[in-house]
This record gives C-alpha cells, sequence and structure tokens, in this order.
C-alpha cells in the first residue's frame, strides 16, 4: 500500500487528494512508518492535487527536516492535520522546519494540531506556528492541549489578531481554559469578523459568569456573523447560562450545550424563556446528555418553544429518558400543546410549526412516551412540520376543530367573508396530503375525510357567520339611536347602510342555503348509489 500511494504521488493520480502519514489504515490513503520520508516530501512537494495532509507520525532527524522541506515546495495543500501524541513537539528544530515549511504556503486555509499535551515546553513553541505568516488561514483548530491554560490563551490571542480577518472556524477544545483565558480569547475575536464558527468545548466555564458575559456581548455586535456556538461539557451553571443566553439565542443559529449537567431547571428557564423571542436565530439546539425529562424540565423547555419560531431541530438523549408516560407526563403533554395548542382555533394557529425534529445525534429518533395517543399526536405534528410546513398551521386547525367557531370575526362583518372563502379554498390540499406513519410504516392521510366533508365544513362555517350578521345589525341601530339623539345629519346615511348591509346578508344566505342544498343532494345520491353497488 506504501509503495502504491508513493507511485500515485509520483504520477500526479489526480485521485489522490487527502494523504494520512502513520499507521492509521481507516483514514483515506495512508503510509506506515519506516518510508522513506525524504522520497515522499519531494513527491508531496511536486504534487499539483494533494489538497488534504494528516499527520500521524514523522520521524525526527534529517529524514523529518527533508520531509517538511518537501511540504515547504508544495502549492496545493489546503489543509494540515497534526495529531501531537506521535509527534515530539519539544523538539525546537521540528517546531522550527514546520514554521518555515507554513510560511512557505500561503495558499493554506486549516491548520488543526490535536492532543498537544506532551510537554510545556511543547506549547511553548506550537504558538510560534501562528508566527509563520499564514494570512489566509480560514480554520484554526489547538485541542487537548492542558498546558495552554489562561496564561497560554492570553498569548494565542496575540497571535489571533494577525490571522483574524480570515478566519472562519476557530476551535480550542479541551485546553483548560478558564474566566481569564474566556475573556482573553472574546478580547481577540474583535479582529474575527468572518468567524462563523466557535468551538470552545470542554473548558472549564464553572465560575466564568464574566467571561461569558463578555461573549455574549461580543456575539451582540453588529459585524458579528457567528453561525455555530459550541460549548459542549464546560460545566456552565445557571448564572453562567443566564449571561450567554440572550446573545447566543438572538444571533446563533446552532448552540451545543451537551453534557452541561450543571445548570439546573433554573438555568433552563432563562434559556427557555430566551428562545420565546421572536427575534430567536437558533434552528438546532443541543441538549444531549442533560437530565431534562428525568427531571422534568421538558415541561419548562416546551413553553419556550411554544412560541419559538426558529428552532427546527433539537438534539435530547435516550440516555435520560424513560418510557414510561406515568415518569415525565407533564413535559411529554406540554411537547405536544407546545406543537399544537388546541384550546382555540387562534391557539393552535399560534403553536409552533417550525420544529421539525426531537432526536438523538446522527438523526436517530427519539424514545417517546408509552401513551399511544400522545406518542401519535407528537409524531404526526412533527412529521407535519417537516414534510408540510405551509400547511402545517391549516392541518392542524382542520383536525382539532372539526366545528370552526366563526362569532371572533363578526366585528369584522361581510368584509372579511372572501377572506374566509379563500382561507378555505386554500386549505382544500390539506385532503390530498400525506405523511409517513411510523406505526404502518407507510404514508397515510394527513386528514381522513372526503372532499365533500370538507367542503360541507367549509360552506357550514361560512352560513353560521352570515347568520351572525344580525347581531353586526342591531349595532347599526345603536349607532342610528345615538345619532338621532344628538341631531346628527349622519342618519341618512347610516340607515342607508343598514339597508344595504341587510340585503347583502340576506343574499349570502339564500347563496349558502342553495350550495348546502345542492351538496346534500349530491353526497345522498352518491350515498344511494354505494349502496345499489353493494347489492
Amino acid at each position: 500500500q506504501n509503495a502504491k500511494n508513493l507511485q500515485r504521488l509520483r504520477d500526479g493520480d489526480p485521485t489522490l487528494s487527502h494523504l494520512t502519514l502513520g499507521k492509521v489504515p481507516y483514514l483515506y490513503s495512508y503510509l506506515g512508518v519506516g518510508d522513506d520520508f525524504g522520497w515522499l516530501g519531494y513527491f508531496i512537494g511536486r504534487s499539483q492535487c494533494l489538497r488534504e495532509l494528516e499527520i500521524y507520525y514523522l520521524p525526527e532527524g534529517k529524514e523529518g527536516f527533508a520531509f517538511m522541506e518537501g511540504i515547504a515546495r508544495n502549492q496545493s495543500i489546503r489543509e494540515i492535520r497534526v495529531c501531537n501524541y506521535l509527534i515530539n513537539f519539544c523538539n525546537v528544530g521540528f517546531i522550527s522546519s514546520m514554521r518555515v515549511a507554513l510560511h512557505s504556503l500561503p495558499q493554506l486555509e486549516g491548520l488543526e494540531i490535536h492532543d498537544g499535551n506532551r510537554c510545556p515546553d511543547g506549547w511553548s513553541e506550537q504558538r510560534t506556528l501562528l508566527e509563520s505568516g499564514v494570512c489566509k488561514l480560514q480554520q484554526l483548530s489547538l485541542s487537548g492541549n492542558y498546558y495552554i491554560g489562561d496564561p497560554g490563551v492570553g498569548i494565542l490571542s496575540n497571535r489571533l489578531r494577525g490571522i483574524g480577518s480570515s478566519l472562519k472556524v476557530l476551535a480550542l477544545r479541551s485546553n483548560f481554559i478558564g474566566n481569564d483565558g474566556l475573556l482573553a480569547v472574546v478580547e481577540a475575536l474583535a479582529n474575527c469578523s468572518s468567524l462563523e464558527m466557535l468551538d470552545l468545548s470542554r473548558n472549564d466555564f464553572s465560575f466564568a459568569e464574566a467571561g461569558l458575559g463578555s461573549l455574549s456581548g461580543w456575539l451582540q455586535r453588529d459585524e458579528v456573523n457567528l453561525k455555530s456556538l459550541h460549548l459542549q461539557c464546560c460545566r456552565i451553571n445557571d448564572e453562567g447560562l443566564r449571561v450567554v443566553a440572550q446573545g447566543v439565542a438572538n444571533n446563533c443559529e446552532e448552540l451545543d450545550l451537551d453534557e452541561n449537567r450543571t445548570f439546573t431547571a433554573t438555568g433552563l428557564s432563562y434559556l427557555s424563556n430566551t428562545i420565546r423571542s421572536d427575534s430567536c436565530r437558533v434552528e438546532t439546539l443541543h441538549l444531549e446528555l442533560i437530565p431534562i425529562i428525568a427531571n422534568d424540565w421538558l415541561e419548562v423547555l416546551a413553553r419556550g418553544l411554544a412560541d419559538n419560531k426558529s428552532v427546527r431541530l433539537l438534539y435530547l438523549d435516550n440516555l435520560f429518558l424513560d418510557n414510561d408516560i406515568t415518569v415525565a407526563s407533564a413535559g411529554w403533554v406540554a411537547s405536544s400543546t407546545a406543537l399544537c395548542d388546541t384550546c382555540s382555533v387562534n391557539s393552535t394557529y399560534l403553536s409552533n410549526h417550525t420544529i421539525i425534529d426531537i432526536c438523538q445525534k446522527e438523526d436517530e429518533e427519539i424514545t417517546r412516551p408509552r401513551d399511544v395517543s400522545l406518542r401519535r399526536d407528537i409524531s404526526q405534528y412533527l412529521r407535519l412540520n417537516r414534510e408540510h410546513p405551509q400547511y402545517a398551521a391549516r392541518c392542524k386547525i382542520i383536525m382539532n376543530h372539526p366545528h370552526l367557531d366563526m362569532e371572533p370575526l363578526l366585528l369584522w362583518g361581510l368584509k372579511f367573508l372572501p377572506l374566509a372563502v379563500a382561507w378555505f379554498e386554500r386549505s382544500k390540499e390539506c385532503t390530498k396530503l400525506t405523511i409517513y406513519d411510523e406505526d404502518l410504516d407507510s404514508r397515510r392521510l394527513v386528514l381522513e375525510e372526503s372532499d365533500e366533508t370538507f367542503q360541507s365544513k367549509a360552506l357550514t362555517a361560512m352560513y353560521e357567520f352570515v347568520r351572525g350578521m344580525p347581531m353586526e345589525a342591531m349595532k347599526r341601530r345603536k349607532e342610528l339611536i345615538v345619532a338621532a339623539h344628538d341631531g346628527n345629519d349622519e342618519i341618512a346615511r347610516i340607515d342607508e347602510r343598514y339597508r344595504q348591509a341587510l340585503e347583502q346578508r340576506d343574499g349570502k344566505i339564500k347563496q349558502l342555503e342553495d350550495e348546502i342544498a345542492r351538496l346534500k343532494e349530491r353526497m345522498s345520491g352518491e350515498g344511494v348509489q354505494l349502496g345499489e353497488r353493494s347489492v
């Protein structure tokens, strides 16, 4: 395999765009220990197709230096990833040769150095890599270096100012960063106006309210356009979540809070209240490995989701879920209500029609309650939101309100009638829509009713609306009495409008009565024909 990959490099194989060095045979094309790294560097230097280089092993001495010299001549590599546990970053000579190589790669866009915890001096030398003049760097990832800490981040922040204008992805995972370090990072982010993803996961922010508040303030700046923020396993407490929630929710599309088991229902309520805002931009919310359902916190979260119009994906975790509906019934009922509040037509309309799934990583479906009816409702509403977002509100209204109360609409008068008719016309499509049914393992109709039944429902609603207009007529009569008492010349005009409204109402009633009669006759005839076929 090594010989083949060397030959592919020598021959300029256009399909060889990714090369891994070291004993990692499951990663693309790789080269093992014991090869001539000098020749390998030479062929890499000539390659015009190589785009990504992963380094899990490099020999010390002349072969290692010769290899780095080859890399320095390459003009095609865009990303370099180095796994430090197999490389001696305490070797000052190696760091120097890598710095020279990176300085010669102005086309480099991504640099990742992982597991850099060999020794304190190793980090001291690593940070000099950022002085190599790589001005187009778009991705920088430094993770697993226990010797960075707050002091090291302060030094790193000074280096970030030189590449901040082009940086789009910054990952500083597992570097023992605390409050002071976070403050230093945020200060350096002032120059990172193009940053789209920030990963600060697995650092210790248990006492970092000031740092998190500074991060929240930075997110709210007009020039900042961060899309994704990862704060996984950072030991964030209730107060920390409160200070960071608003800035994150109103400015980021993805928020990862996985494994922060240190906040309670109080902290979750801060997040829930924040995502209720119309200005919330979060589309993907990660809350895995947090005992939300086990502690009945789902009800707290559901209150925020009920008014939210942006969240599409909610990631929870089966580790803390219980299939038994008696354990967390309030939370599941609250979730169902958030997706479709059946108290009134208006409440249903204002429910959440945006969230499309409650799941685990890799889109595995979450374990939902055993209660068949509740499970069916939640699954059905989520699938409606996902498969038919433009019809979700209408479908939920029709399926949960067989008799539409038209009385609240009477105050608009007959001028509202065309709008009501148009609503039913646009809602006809709901009778043809299908969704996947997990119980049947097949697709089924969203509404189990015929076109004639739907049309009858529409006509009945319109008929009740027009029949209710005498109430409005009585209001007009009161206007006449007041005008007569004041001796106002407006009497004649009010009386004329009253007469016209009555005539218009009577005409509409007659039209609707005729249409209902024809529809009943048609449905009766179809029933007779169906009976004759049966016989």
